[in-house]
């Protein structure tokens, strides 16, 4: 179950599956309801409603109150420096300066994010894995979104999903493994999604993402951070697909993209 890309497991009593992070008795019990409920299940009415509880999610993002924690846990994360330069140590001041501009971009719908910064590390099982690293502003940004988000989203989620969530890793995903096999399961099965992260389509996610959020300003941002490009060399390529991993809101949107297949 490798955190850096999309894998899942799964047991059964006579033959292997495969779930994403996560650990799934595969077939499903005759007769079982679905664990996680939406609206989407629940009919066109429901949906629509749903999202229109949506419809000012900015207005939560620009509160005090979650600026300031998406703050704190930038600073606590630490990190270098996107395209600009600004440290995170800097950005408390440019918050004092700049704040009210800024809030007042986002309430506008026409903050415009700046490219990530290209950076390559070692993978364990060799290789390189791409990063992109966003400016410690657009890290905020995304924090102050992924907050918003996360709990109209998580509690969604399969409960067989273990990757790349709030309270829940590897570890547990083994240990499910472990008690399915003590139930008589018989195989356990660890795949990986190759170049996950890098092929993801941007349409079908954001398609994904407006079934639940009805604010445009949320949607058109997170397309723009998909769009930002990446800087390598002094130049700016532009993404038509893929998602940087380097970005808070990263996981999140790669787990919006992956639920179906978790309840497949």
């Amino acid at each position: 179950m490798k955190p850096e890309s999309s894998g899942s497991s799964t047991g059964t009593k006579r033959q292997p599956g495969a779930a994403r992070q996560g650990v799934l008795p595969f077939p499903a019990k005759e007769g079982e309801a679905p664990r996680n409920g939406n609206a989407e299940s629940q009919g066109p009415a429901a949906w629509r409603e749903k999202r229109l509880k949506t419809a000012q999610l900015m207005e939560e993002v620009v509160t005090d109150e979650n600026v300031s924690r998406a703050l704190r846990r930038v600073r606590a994360n630490k990190g270098s420096a996107g395209i600009d330069g600004m440290t995170v140590e800097e950005l408390p001041r440019f918050l004092k300066a700049h704040g009210p501009a800024l809030r007042a971009k986002l309430l506008a719908g026409t903050y415009e994010p700046a490219p990530v910064r290209r950076h390559a590390i070692p993978k364990r099982g060799g290789g390189q894995r791409e990063l992109g690293i966003p400016t410690v502003l657009d890290r905020l940004i995304q924090q102050a979104i992924l907050q918003v988000l996360e709990p109209i989203f998580d509690p969604t989620f399969s409960e067989s999903s273990y990757g790349f969530r709030r309270g829940r890793d590897a570890h547990q995903a083994v240990r499910q493994a472990k008690r399915y096999i003590e139930e008589g399961y018989r195989w356990v099965v660890d795949l990986d999604l190759d170049k996950f992260f890098d092929r993801v389509h941007h349409d079908i996610l954001m398609n994904r993402v407006a079934r639940r959020i009805g604010d445009r300003r949320i949607l058109r941002l997170l397309g723009a951070y998909l769009r930002a490009g990446v800087m390598a060399e002094g130049v700016v390529h532009e993404r038509e697909e893929g998602t940087p991993q380097g970005g808070p809101i990263s996981p999140l949107l790669a787990n919006i993209l992956l639920d179906e297949f978790d309840k497949c």
